[in-house]
């Protein structure tokens, strides 16, 4: 269905795609914008350059032990039986570059990450010196050139490339940028994510339910997914069942938001509204109304064109609370991690998994691709996954799993005893 202009409502669409079709409409988006940030707030940001080294580091032949700054020669044969005699000709110190250099026969105090002085090339390590009586230093080992030494370039050299564009900054990564003086990042923007969720049934966790009603679940949940995943969170509340509502909380998200989710209102029925409000959307396409997929199969993709060509995409997320988080887990999360900056390839691959031992089958129907959830325990020594019952609105069945198992499409379930791969939450 190609992008067009606002529509009258149309006839109920229902068009299935596989898991794989699923994850290539998800990757048709692009990264929201980019920005330049302090190095200090760039932890979790996705580089939106290749970063480059812009001088040698180190810079100087560095110390990489505590001990004396040698000419490596001067120490060969040297032993705890027959040690060497060098004279102590000074000290380096911490911070300041050597004020004379190394002459032969000599040595010089020398602490780690000091700058070794002109003719050094070796470092003994304290343990095996000596000061003794006459100005001299006791060698009792021998060192090869350049050992206990950090040479010029060694950790990594002027042009060489630090980060590539596309990586997710870990804290760790922060302390290498600042080692080689960036002190501002080119990142990728957070997409802004708005929620809207659906039901005359949902009433605030506050709130004793009624008869017919429960609390709402999916606003708060996604709201802590979307935001673990780098977004910015726009939460628009609860719409009742009312289509003039809805379209008006769906164009302010339009107006302010980089992507939009859905919770509730996707599957076939009299009062599912969100597929018929979403269609009348200007330059509005509906990619998909379901996914070969248990749970969350009646999930919706649309894509909204924007000025300039991009595209806004809205998910309609199942109302279950186990299809809307499984759902959003596996597609929604991914999809923000693009739209942050992230690979397609990257973005939906595991971000941790684990093996274990099934316990008791899965049955699973050929066809669709299940995601079926499990505990990880101890049994007889080996990790064991014990698969969990519970339908997509039992919560408190995702609440006790540690992961899940992907059975594919072709399979028609996971025999017990049978080694398998569990993605962890």
């Amino acid at each position: 269905m190609a992008l067009g202009d606002a529509r009258p409502p149309v006839k109920p669409f229902f068009r299935v795609v596989t898991p794989a079709e699923a994850r290539a409409a998800f990757g048709r988006v692009a990264p929201v914008g980019m920005e330049a940030v302090a190095v200090e707030g760039c932890a979790g940001r996705v580089l939106a350059e290749t970063l480059y080294v812009p001088e040698d580091q180190p810079s100087f032949h560095r110390a990489h032990m505590d001990g004396y700054a040698v000419r490596a020669r001067d120490t060969f044969g040297a032993s705890a039986s027959i040690p060497a005699y060098l004279k102590l000709a000074g000290a380096v110190e911490m911070g300041k570059a050597p004020k004379v250099d190394l002459r032969r026969g000599c040595a010089m105090r020398i602490a780690t990450g000091g700058m070794l002085p002109e003719g050094a090339d070796s470092v003994v390590m304290i343990e095996y010196t000596e000061e003794v009586a006459g100005g001299q230093v006791e060698i009792q080992r021998s060192v090869s050139p350049w050992e206990h030494v950090i040479r010029i370039g060694e950790d990594i050299s002027a042009g060489a490339e630090v980060f590539p564009r596309g990586r997710r900054l870990r804290p760790r990564d922060v302390g290498a940028l600042t080692g080689i003086g960036m002190t501002s990042v080119p990142v990728y923007c957070r997409p802004r994510v708005a929620l809207i969720g659906t039901g005359d049934e949902i009433v605030d966790p506050s709130v004793v339910p009624q008869p017919g009603q429960v609390r709402n679940v999916n606003q708060y949940s996604l709201n802590a997914m979307a935001t673990d995943a780098g977004a910015e969170v726009l939460d628009l509340g609860v719409c009742p069942d009312d289509p003039e509502t809805f379209e008006r909380l769906l164009h302010r998200a339009l107006a302010q938001a980089d992507a939009i989710w859905v919770s509730g209102g996707s599957s076939v029925g009299t009062k599912d509204m969100t597929l018929d409000v979403i269609s009348r959307v200007p330059r509005s396409e509906i990619v998909f109304h379901g996914i070969s997929v248990a749970p969350g199969k009646p999930t919706i993709l649309a894509l909204v064109e924007r000025d300039g060509g991009s595209a806004l995409p809205i998910v309609g997320l199942p109302g279950h609370p186990v299809s809307a988080l499984v759902i959003g887990d596996v597609f929604g999360v991914p999809l923000l991690r693009i739209q942050g900056g992230e690979p397609a390839p990257i973005a939906f691959s595991p971000r941790s998994t684990a093996r274990a031992r099934l316990v008791r089958n899965i049955d699973s129907a050929a066809g669709r691709e299940d995601y079926v959830r499990v505990r990880l325990r101890s049994q007889d020594g080996e990790r064991v996954a014990e698969p969990l019952p519970g339908k997509s609105g039992a919560v408190f069945s995702l609440v006790h799993a540690d992961g899940y198992v992907v059975v594919g499409l072709n399979r028609e379930g996971v025999e017990a005893g049978e080694e398998i791969e569990i993605v962890l939450f």
